[in-house]
């Protein structure tokens, strides 16, 4: 017995794991984002939690509601969850497997052992069967690191999917407070045009315009009329968009802040580049595909290697119930079993080569998540940027435009002005109010874009809480995330 100990131990430090080992790919990363601020940086905004990012406590709740009622997020951490019963199962591989059959016939003759010491199908008994694969060639180890990467795949897709809810419901809510806004507007619009019919009326009733004005001025307040609408509209769609994200049935969903009232941080640093390998869900996630593919590859080459096994066969039969547990009819053998592939070598090469291509489109896979990462980072950077510049300009035309309204229409009732002059400059203003309402919600939105383009809400810390083998964080510990 100590030999074979000696031997199975030397089998076990001689083994060794075939096919690559995994290392990050070796990419070129810029040393900082081409819309980033020159001068060093401040830690970035995105390790900020959502909820200091999002100061409306309304949003909030609806946030935490999300979080916690998304059918899209509890299908994502029940994914989590199979994939750790999953790696469980492949670490079992490791351990001895061993199973027990028995037979108690109760009708028809009992015939004598055709074997003297093992049972047959007409006698009573207990047999116990033992295999114990010994993983010389690293197939089970491969095989555990790829399931190891599957799983912490699944736990970043997770993280995505809960970055992806809360940047999902603020820029929705901030769409529906755009809505709200622009609803305000086109029905003042709509009461200024009513004010300006009932006076074009008046004046075609003594005759001091013609009816084609008076039917201009109709029609201008008909079209803030279908406007309003139109608002209207797209105000109830948006709440029930919302109150999909949240796991509800369609219904109207409460406000807090206005549009203009948000809250945002003034400065928005982005951090440095190389913070999105660690930080972004769907890099993390790209990687550990690429690092269970490249796993996979081992166990390929592994399977193309004979397996070494210990099996063994222990258990007692009798051809009467009263003697089954006799001394002489116990039965057992043990000792080593080696399979190899033979006629089916050339499918298992065919299969090393299928998980060798896997790798490489994962490996194309990761890269190509990579430039997309840098190009939202970017793309928000430069909005965030931009767009403030265009809302203090489109606050002045607005400003402008109201100047001008007040005059035509002074010039208008003076009799100094035809119809047309203020015609022209309560259409101009009622577009670009709108337009700047829609610029307000741009700004809210190019903040939360960045703040997700960056990964925001995660950190070191947060990524080494989430351990394999552990059960995917609850409510609270996902609204951290």
């Amino acid at each position: 017995m100590r030999r074979v100990a000696l031997l199975i131990g030397s089998l076990f430090i001689a083994a060794c794991a075939v096919g690559p080992d995994y290392s990050r790919p070796d990419l070129a990363i810029p040393d900082r984002f081409r819309m980033g601020a020159t001068q060093q940086e401040p830690e970035s905004f995105a390790n900020l939690p959502w909820w200091d990012l999002l100061q409306d406590e309304e949003l909030r709740r609806l946030i935490r509601v999300a979080l916690a009622e998304n059918k899209d997020l509890k299908r994502a951490v029940a994914s989590v969850e199979e994939f750790q019963a999953r790696m469980l199962i492949a670490k079992m591989d490791f351990a001895p497997k061993a199973d027990v059959t028995s037979n108690a016939p109760l009708f028809g003759r009992k015939a004598n052992f055709l074997f003297p010491g093992f049972p047959n199908p007409f006698n009573y008994y207990l047999q116990g069967n033992l295999s114990w694969e010994l993983d010389l060639w690293g197939r089970i180890r491969r095989s555990n690191e790829a399931a190891r990467g599957d799983l912490l795949s699944r736990e970043e897709a997770r993280r995505a999917v809960v970055l992806q809810l809360v940047s999902g419901v603020a820029e929705a809510y901030f769409d529906l407070l755009q809505f709200d806004m622009q609803l305000a507007v086109a029905q003042g619009t709509l009461k200024s045009w009513e004010e300006s019919v009932r006076i074009a009326e008046a004046r075609l009733r003594e005759g001091m315009i013609s009816k084609i004005d008076a039917d201009q001025f109709a029609a201008e307040r008909a079209n803030a009329a279908a406007r309003a609408a139109e608002l209207t509209r797209q105000m109830v769609q948006k709440e029930n968009q919302i109150s999909v994200l949240l796991g509800r049935l369609p219904g109207r969903i409460q406000r807090g802040r206005s549009l203009t009232d948000q809250v945002m941080p003034p400065e928005v640093p982005a951090g440095l580049p190389s913070e999105l390998l660690q930080r972004r869900p769907d890099l993390v996630q790209a990687e550990q595909d690429l690092a269970a593919a490249t796993a996979r590859i081992g166990v390929a080459k592994a399977d193309r290697f004979p397996k070494l096994s210990i099996t063994g066969i222990l258990g007692v039969a009798s051809p009467q119930l009263s003697r089954l547990v006799a001394d002489e009819t116990a039965f057992g053998v043990a000792g080593p079993s080696l399979a190899g592939p033979l006629f089916n070598a050339q499918i298992l090469g065919f299969q090393q080569e299928a998980t060798e291509a896997q790798s490489r489109a994962a490996l194309a896979q990761y890269e190509q998540a990579l430039l997309v990462a840098f190009r939202e980072v970017e793309d928000a950077l430069v909005a965030v940027r931009m767009v403030r510049e265009q809302r203090g300009a489109q606050a002045e035309q607005v400003e402008s435009l109201r100047s001008a309204l007040r005059l035509a229409n002074l010039r208008y009732k003076g009799g100094l002005a035809n119809y047309l002059d203020v015609l022209v400059a309560q259409r101009n203003l009622f577009e670009a109010e709108l337009a700047l309402t829609s610029t307000h919600r741009l700004q809210l939105v190019s903040v939360v874009q960045l703040y997700k383009a960056l990964g925001g809400g995660w950190s070191p810390l947060d990524t080494a809480q989430q351990q394999p083998g552990k059960k995917p964080a609850e409510t609270g510990q996902a609204e951290r995330g």
